[in-house]
């Protein structure tokens, strides 16, 4: 990392209309060519850093591809549409070479501010860096930003996916700016003849070396190749429930509408059903025949192309932005978090990296972890590294620039910084203290705030960073934090945690003080007196980490934790696992904050919460039934697929984790399951359970996966566009399921539970409706009365210890801010589980600190 220089940013200026796609317009010249070639194996001239995300989306009518340098391939121009999550740092290059090539040495010459590197990549360690150079100096950076983490584009319906196919195709031009066909083939590799018939019928040259003219290669074409070469069977027989004429009058699409696509709770007087005049407009949207949209027809068509609109997400959109309550103490929040924040690999051997602060940062997380060790003479510069095992060791000073750099590009809530203290030099902590306070100057919190006394900090606050620093050593012995470093920690304080009696007694409306806690204790103590866990949490902070015997940086499930409201579940953000994925799912809402408002229940002092009860009077329970009818685009090559779904969430939710059949033959395009919808009755807490979706191959490879918030879906059909194993969106892969939450009634009340009463029939024919045997049920945990919410007998240790087991997850595959508040803790001995071998001083956090957005 470049640590010298002149730091700048820019903004990339680009074009939006409403309805349309994003549209970036980077004017280069040649030269952007020859700059990257000698820039490109020399020290870099331009440092951006970023968290692998989602494609960037451009409209090709407005896309000014003939300013583009015509030296680029059409993989370079394919560059533009496959753009990851992004934030860009200029650093002023020192090596002679570059600085010659960009005339630095001259003031007038303005080349850096020409200059853009973006960074893309997989996952947070393998990245890719991409060197570009204007003709005109542009201010680039933060629109970009805007545009890769837009909540609502990552979240886009199936159709704007489709469209950045579309875009792809149409930009990957050859010499002559014609289209190959070739690219076409190598877009849908899965079976080749069906593409040759579908351009044909498309009336689309199929030869593999023929071209298309871009006038030719237009979006209705492209609808057409696409409707022929993936059929939707499974649409008409929907359609042909509705309606047995070839349209769709629309007084059966406004049942259609009300019956599938209107979520059951609402309240008819505060959410009317859609007027007349709004059917119209739907019709009029999608309806491709003018003939049939003028006399209020819809076509089957039509009806799919609805079925792929923004109307039908799957997600609440209103969900993904910052909609929750930010004044509430930090008690009161799910914050996420990372452990070891410096590590790239596994926790013993491996290579450490100030990089992976920026990518945990851009990520959402507003805690991270340093471990500071002893520098050696001469320079004696304090470090980071993993004590006592083969890990690099990297500059404190580096972290610190990289977390100022970066720590408030993606939210504006308080950084935390959580200080493992092993630095036993008064010399080198007063260095540490003096890095923290000139490097984030105005960010750090080194003093309470008077609007916001200690005891009442809260998430909106501008709180900067102070640490009081006591962190024992590896052997057990404590280093003492002396004043310089100890003078900057105040909203969060470490505390040792002796009984819950004891923190009762003595952290009474201490919402400041925070414990930290091994997985394996944290078990224990759910197991043993989860009440208690959830009372001590609705006071004061938890910090949970993963066991020493982690040493491949796997993770473990974060689900137990927050059931019991701990705010700060650390995981490994290098390793994309299952509990990654969860982790990453949950916190794409409320703004990408990277502060979740816990439930009413984990925050009222006059109700207790028991996170193993079977019922939960203040909270109506929900019911989530799915049938999935088909998939687009899985796989490759022709193999067959099948899906998986579960529900996540408390102990007495269901349990059982559904799968499909296989398809019934290799079918990669278009597979089509026809069986019966899955139940998941009785989810006690809505708020805090999450749904599941994975599709495998046949031989188990992981193909794509979608996890939701459950009070974030919407009822009705929707297309699914699947995630890759560090969820970023696949553009191709989807399912297309049918999804009713309801409220739960107990079958004493409401009689027996009919599906068929909450799904559609896919066909009228005999055949396919007789009698099919039906899917197992999922358990139901035996309800008790209760007079109070969950304060029911405690159940066992047996049982918290079963139920604990059972929300573990299955194994699925691994995929592989300082203008703001950081706060500063540091933790005591004894707080970690001893009985863990561990690699270093685990949980004996040293200081956490505050940092905030000026």
């Amino acid at each position: 990392m470049l640590t010298s220089g002149v730091h700048r940013e820019v903004i990339v200026k680009h074009h939006t209309q409403e309805g349309s796609t994003c549209v970036l317009v980077l004017f280069m010249t040649a030269l952007c060519v020859r700059i990257y070639k000698q820039v490109r194996d020399s020290q870099c001239v331009v440092h951006m850093f970023a968290y692998a995300g989602q494609h960037i989306c451009m409209c090709r009518s407005t896309f000014q591809v003939s300013n583009l340098c015509r030296q680029q391939s059409a993989a370079d121009l394919d560059l533009f549409s496959q753009l990851k999550h992004e934030i860009i740092h200029f650093i002023c290059p020192q090596h002679p070479k570059v600085r010659n090539v960009f005339n630095l040495d001259f003031p007038d010459s303005n080349h850096l501010a020409k200059t853009l590197t973006i960074v893309s990549g997989p996952d947070t360690v393998n990245l890719t860096y991409h060197n570009f150079f204007a003709s005109k100096e542009k201010n680039w950076a933060d629109d970009i930003l805007a545009i890769t983490y837009n909540a609502a584009r990552n979240n886009a319906c199936r159709q704007v996916f489709l469209d950045k196919i579309y875009v792809r195709l149409s930009l990957q031009t050859n010499k002559d700016g014609k289209i190959p066909v070739k690219h076409i083939y190598k877009m849908f590799p899965a079976d080749k003849k069906r593409v040759e018939s579908a351009l044909a019928a498309a009336q689309l040259p199929k030869g593999k070396y023929d071209t298309i003219k871009p006038d030719v290669f237009t979006e209705t074409a492209f609808r057409s190749f696409m409707t022929h070469l993936c059929p939707r069977p499974e649409i008409y027989e929907i359609f042909t429930s509705y309606s047995t004429k070839p349209t769709m009058t629309k007084e059966n699409f406004t049942k259609f509408l009300n019956e599938k696509q209107r979520d059951s709770r609402l309240n008819e007087e505060l959410f009317p059903r859609l007027r007349q005049d709004q059917i119209k407009a739907l019709i009029d949207k999608y309806e491709p025949l003018s003939n049939n949209s003028n006399r209020g027809l819809i076509s089957p068509e039509g009806l799919l192309f609805y079925l792929m609109g923004p109307e039908t997400s799957v997600v609440m959109q209103d969900s993904l932005a910052k909609s929750q309550d930010m004044t509430q103490p930090i008690p009161h929040y799910f914050v996420k978090s990372s452990h070891n924040t410096y590590l790239t690999a596994g926790q013993f051997s491996g290579v450490s990296s100030p990089e992976m602060y920026r990518q945990c940062l851009l990520a959402g997380c507003r805690c991270l972890e340093l471990d500071c060790w002893k520098g050696k003479p001469p320079d004696e510069e304090p470090i980071i590294t993993h004590g006592f095992t083969m890990t690099t060791e990297i500059l404190f000073k580096d972290v610190i620039e990289a977390i100022a750099e970066s720590a408030f590009k993606t939210s504006q809530y308080p950084v935390i910084l959580s200080f493992e203290n092993h630095v036993d030099s008064v010399k080198q902590q007063e260095k540490m203290a003096n890095y923290c306070k000139t490097i984030f100057g105005d960010a750090l919190l080194t003093e309470p705030l008077d609007k916001y006394p200690v005891s009442e900090y809260t998430a909106a606050a501008q709180p900067a960073v102070k640490i009081t620093d006591k962190s024992p050593n590896i052997t057990g012995q404590e280093v003492t934090a002396y004043e310089a470093m100890s003078s900057i920690v105040n909203y969060i304080q470490p505390n040792k945690f002796i009984s819950f009696e004891n923190a009762r007694s003595m952290s009474k409306n201490k919402s400041y003080a925070i414990s930290s806690f091994v997985e394996t204790k944290g078990e224990a103590m759910i197991a043993k007196s989860a009440v208690e866990f959830v009372e001590y949490n609705k006071r004061q902070m938890s910090r949970i980490y993963p066991k020493g015997t982690r040493m491949d940086s796997s993770n473990y499930n974060p689900q137990p934790f927050w059931n019991v409201g701990c705010q700060m579940v650390a995981l490994n953000y290098q390793t994309m696992d299952f509990p990654m994925q969860l982790n990453m799912a949950l916190f794409e809402f409320n703004g990408r904050t990277g502060y979740l408002l816990k439930h009413d229940v984990m925050r009222r002092n006059d109700k207790k919460f028991d996170p193993f009860c079977d019922r939960i009077d203040t909270v109506v329970a929900s019911t989530l039934t799915i049938k999935i009818y088909s998939g687009q685009f899985l796989a490759d090559k022709n193999v067959k697929t099948g899906v998986e779904v579960e529900v996540i969430g408390l102990p007495g939710d269901p349990k059982k984790k559904y799968r499909t059949k296989w398809s019934t033959t290799p079918n990669a395009i278009n597979p089509v399951w026809n069986e019966e919808p899955f139940v998941f009755e009785k989810i006690l807490l809505p708020e805090l359970a999450s749904l599941r979706i994975v599709v495998h191959e046949e031989n188990g490879k992981f193909v794509g996966h979608r996890i939701i918030p459950l009070d974030a879906i919407q009822s009705g059909f929707h297309h699914i566009c699947l995630r890759s194993e560090s969820n970023m969106p696949l553009t191709l892969p989807a399912l297309f399921v049918y999804i009713e939450v309801k409220d739960y009634i107990p079958a004493a009340f409401a009689g027996a539970y009919s599906r068929s009463e909450t799904l559609p029939e896919a066909s009228p024919s005999p055949e396919e409706t007789k009698a099919s045997p039906e899917p197992e049920a999922a358990p139901e945990a035996k309800e008790e009365p209760s007079t109070e919410s969950c304060t029911n007998p405690e159940p066992t240790s047996d049982k918290k210890e079963e139920a604990s087991a059972a929300a573990e997850p299955a194994e699925a595959p691994s995929a592989a801010a300082v203008p703001s508040p950081t706060v500063a803790t540091t933790e005591s001995a004894g707080s970690g589980d001893s009985s863990q071998p561990q690699t270093g001083s685990e949980g004996n956090t040293a200081a956490l600190h505050v940092l905030h957005s000026s």
